[in-house]
């Protein structure tokens, strides 16, 4: 197994596989969205969590949606060990964030954070009690509560409230794409985000590391991972449909940076 570290109990590989291109989200474009939805079936997809297992991957992020959740039955059903940290949003096909949290624990996450998106918002309105609620929501079914976002001042504003136990941090503060303001990935970002990663004394887990397909993976890898703490990980989408070995070459380049 890779190094891993803890995010209160739980313990998490320091890579962690996405799922972005498992769910069509490549933001790159329409034709690559509908490219990786065509070659991710559901046999590649538990294929490639099985595959992330035996190369040392111990977590896996995933959307909390009713595909994710039948992906999720089928492959546990059938053996599949690595745990899912759920992202839960507005998008979940619930009627409210509440009732997304308790499927997504019901579906078996083992940790759960709040979109960005709806984070983002939440640090726009200064509204610290939804985002309370919905963490404490997660608390109640005993599982570490998080927040991602896009901006590293919502981070550190969330940090400051003191309710999280663990933040997802983009280092590209892309925006949202539900509000048509998205994809928007500039080199000046991943060092803004780094800096808030170093100020948050939780963990934290660095996610558009390569800018969505745009970045060298060992140039990501190598800023990552020497600018993170030592008790953060970074969560890096798959798509095979590129290199059919990406998750074996992946992890073997984390080892090596890491010195594992």
């Amino acid at each position: 197994m890779l190094p891993t570290v803890n995010i209160l109990e739980l313990k998490v590989t320091r890579f962690i596989i996405g799922g972005n291109p498992f769910s069509g989200f490549s933001h790159q474009s329409r034709e690559r969205d509908e490219e990786m939805l065509n070659y991710y079936t559901t046999a590649r997809l538990k294929e490639t969590l099985h595959r992330a297992e035996a190369a040392g991957v111990n977590t896996t992020i995933m959307r909390s949606d009713p595909h994710i959740h039948r992906l999720l039955r089928e492959y546990y059903n059938e053996g599949g060990t690595i745990q899912w940290i759920a992202q839960v949003g507005a998008d979940s096909g619930a009627r409210s964030i509440p009732q997304a949290i308790d499927r997504a624990v019901w579906a078996g996450a083992k940790a759960a954070y709040i979109h960005g998106g709806q984070v983002d918002a939440c640090y726009a309105e200064q509204d610290r009690d939804s985002l309370a609620e919905w963490l404490g929501r997660f608390r109640s079914h005993g599982i570490p509560a998080g927040v991602a976002g896009h901006a590293p001042e919502a981070h550190l504003w969330v940090d400051s409230l003191g309710i999280a136990d663990f933040h997802a941090v983009c280092f590209y503060n892309c925006g949202s794409l539900h509000d048509g303001k998205g994809e928007k990935f500039k080199p000046e970002d991943p060092p803004r985000a780094v800096e808030a990663i170093r100020r948050i004394q939780k963990p934290c887990i660095g996610y558009k590391i390569m800018g969505a397909g745009r970045v060298d993976p060992r140039e990501a890898f190598e800023f990552a991972f020497a600018n993170i703490k030592p008790t953060d990980m970074v969560n890096v989408g798959i798509h095979r449909g590129d290199n059919d070995r990406m998750v074996e070459d992946d992890v073997a380049m984390v080892a090596e940076v890491l010195g594992a």
